[in-house]
């Protein structure tokens, strides 16, 4: 499957486009699920079940009219990670934070030493923009990458965080969402740019679970 990696500012979008992507977001988040058995969501959404899975466009669209008001489906839940808890090997803390970047050039993870993380089971993660945090001027990284299989993995996606940082913008949007599926050994990582402490890297993500499995 093809795939367009690269950002978009915060700045450059108004509040109706950062509004209709993430409600997109959301609904292409809900028609993984049901492909990876999170929840029902067909029974949930009226009318989606007539349509095949194989028609992947038609059952975004069918779940975005029913979420676009304010409605959810009443089987499946949504938060953003905590990564604390939702990975198999936790991090040390519950926060997006990188080892200190002490070798230009090098990849470090977004979860600190958690190299190789994996969501627990039942988890699906969509990520849909990014966050960083540094006092290190303009940016102390400058490559997001997402690997499939681990820190060595093949690429998922890639996005050049350079414009972050020569516009000194903190906040952007991916061109599209990238998914991690249940029980995948994945990787998030940065390239360090320049040497700093450990940073935040604030990957922006929907997780989704069957509903109840946490109690508020």
């Amino acid at each position: 499957m093809s795939s367009r990696n690269s950002l978009v500012m915060s700045n450059d979008m108004t509040l109706t486009d950062k509004k209709d992507y993430r409600v997109k977001t959301l609904a292409a988040g809900l028609e993984r699920c049901g492909l990876k058995n999170i929840g029902d969501i067909n029974a949930d959404i009226p009318g989606l079940q007539a349509i095949p899975s194989s028609n992947k466009a038609s059952r975004v669209k069918v779940i975005y009219d029913f979420i676009s008001p304010g409605k959810w489906p009443e089987t499946i839940d949504q938060r953003e990670l905590a990564p604390l808890t939702d990975l198999v090997v936790p991090t040390a803390l519950d926060m997006w934070l990188t080892a200190a970047l002490a070798v230009v050039g090098t990849a470090y993870s977004c979860f600190q030493a958690v190299l190789a993380p994996q969501l627990i089971l039942g988890h699906l993660l969509v990520c849909w923009g990014v966050s960083v945090e540094s006092a290190v001027v303009p940016m102390p990284v400058s490559r997001l990458i997402f690997r499939r299989g681990g820190a060595a993995g093949n690429i998922q996606a890639q996005f050049d965080m350079e414009p972050m940082g020569t516009r000194q913008e903190p906040d952007a949007f991916f061109s599209e969402p990238v998914v991690i599926d249940p029980n995948d050994v994945f990787a998030i990582q940065v390239i360090c740019r320049a040497v700093a402490a450990a940073t935040i890297v604030h990957v922006h993500n929907f997780l989704f679970e069957a509903s109840g499995a946490v109690v508020a």
